[in-house]
């Protein structure tokens, strides 16, 4: 049985990378958008899914079609803050190793495979010319995660991206809210890991993209019990939704100047 929170289990990562400089905060012009990536901007979850249902099967003995709901009813923490959770007596050794496995797995059989979802180039082109600051929170590796929207054309359209090696997603947003203060920040994500760590830190406001993935059907309704204020199958009519709650939060200050 899952506990019916995953917040006890959210700040487990894996170590966090060197200090990187810290940069100074900015006041941009309208708001802030974050995107979670996998499930989120990359219709992938299904591949990941299947990876990891049979690491868990290898490492553990669960069978593989269990070991895919496990996985995808606590996706969007860190793989080795799921192990924790779904494993919490096995030996610590064992659940590293497993993580390493499946993140040398995903790279090769599903982030080989993956593609976007197929509004999401148009929307973030939409999205910059509507004056929104773009960012990334993803678990999976800060340099992969690069790899792979570069690979897709989508980079340039990010003003950063923050992975597993600068912390867990409410470190991130955490991260974001220093560096653009005054000014709305949404988290868009797929899971309710995602919805809790946008409520968890002050001015961030949750969104999700609800999934229709075989045997795991995640509906806008769900969504907002978790706490997103939006929800929807697509992406498509996401500015219209930013637009309308931005009006409801006045921004303060001046922007920066615009180069």
């Amino acid at each position: 049985m899952l506990p019916s929170s995953t917040s006890q289990y959210a700040e487990l990562s894996r170590p966090v990378q060197a200090d990187r400089p810290v940069v100074p905060p900015v006041l941009v012009e309208r708001g802030v958008v974050v995107f979670d990536l996998d499930g989120t901007l990359l219709d992938d979850i299904g591949l990941i899914s299947a990876v990891a249902a049979d690491v868990l099967e290898k490492a553990f003995g669960t069978p593989a079609a269990e070991g895919r709901v496990h996985y995808l009813a606590t996706t969007g923490m860190p793989f080795e803050a799921q192990l924790a959770q779904l494993y919490p007596r096995a030996p610590e050794a064992l659940r590293a190793s497993t993580a390493r496995t499946f993140h040398q797995r995903k790279v090769t059989e599903a982030y080989a495979k993956a593609d976007p979802f197929p509004e999401v180039p148009k929307l973030l082109k939409r999205l910059a010319q509507e004056r929104w600051t773009l960012a990334v929170s993803t678990g999976a590796e800060t340099e992969m995660a690069d790899l792979l929207l570069e690979r897709e054309g989508l980079r340039f359209w990010f003003e950063e991206v923050l992975g597993s090696g600068e912390g867990t997603k409410r470190e991130h947003l955490a991260e974001y809210r220093r560096r653009f203060p005054e000014r709305p920040i949404f988290l868009v994500g797929d899971s309710r890991f995602d919805m809790e760590a946008a409520q968890s830190v002050p001015g961030v406001v949750p969104l999700g993209r609800a999934s229709r993935l075989p045997g795991w059907t995640l509906t806008p309704k769900d969504l907002a019990q978790w706490g997103a204020v939006w929800a929807d199958y697509t992406l498509s009519k996401l500015p219209e939704a930013l637009s309308r709650l931005a009006a409801t939060r006045p921004a303060k200050g001046r922007p920066r100047a615009r180069r």
